[in-house]
């Protein structure tokens, strides 16, 4: 008899031991449950993180456009070495080779190809080094209080252009302005920009007017 109770003790502990399993099951990790569900959740902890506004971030090495003056040596030849400016057509002209189309590449690759040009029947080995003398202007229109054209300076900001444009008229759109931009092939492109993005060399930014 008391071996059949103790049987019975052991098999009641045995029992309240399994449902209390069953009441606190293991942590499982949640998994998202559709391919949207799983998009979302890739996504949720870099949505907290601010994005930074990027206009034309691709853009890589400076490329010349017009109104860029260039100071173009040639090793060796007082005669060709000169400062030179990119005229309205994207190009430049120099002695001997005429004119050399300069819009769309970088100080680097003009300085090839003016090498190459030259090797052509001018001078057996020609050591080119193009310089920037001084950026194309920028351009700054609308509601500021002194609207023109004013030299570039590397790095500077939509903000920075209309404080040299001395600063927004009382009536100005002050969260975000226009900026129209040229490709390498003088294609222009205007897009809404913030405050914070960097200007180049030969872009428009208008100011606009708000309405209240």
């Amino acid at each position: 008899m008391r071996t059949f109770r103790c049987s019975l003790i052991a098999i009641g502990l045995a029992a309240l031991a399994v449902a209390g399993c069953a009441r606190t099951p293991a942590p499982v990790a949640m998994q998202p449950r559709t391919d949207l569900d799983a998009l979302a959740y890739k996504m949720a902890p870099a949505a907290a993180a601010p994005v930074a506004y990027s206009y034309a971030s691709t853009e890589g090495p400076y490329r010349l456009g017009a109104g860029d003056k260039l100071r173009i040596v040639i090793y060796g030849q007082e005669g060709l070495t000169n400062t030179y400016a990119v005229d309205a057509g994207g190009a430049i002209t120099l002695p001997l080779i005429g004119a050399v189309k300069a819009r769309g590449l970088t100080p680097a690759e003009l300085a090839a190809v003016i090498t190459a040009r030259l090797k052509q029947g001018y001078l057996r080995e020609p050591y080119v080094a193009v310089e920037i003398e001084s950026y194309r202007p920028f351009f700054i229109l609308g509601e500021v209080a002194a609207p023109g054209q004013y030299p570039y300076v590397p790095n500077m900001t939509v903000e920075s252009a209309v404080a040299i444009a001395g600063g927004f008229t009382p009536r100005a759109q002050r969260g975000e302005v226009t900026l129209t931009r040229s490709d390498r092939e003088g294609r222009a492109s205007r897009v809404p920009a913030p405050l914070g993005t960097l200007l180049q060399p030969g872009d428009t930014v208008q100011v606009g007017e708000r309405w209240f």
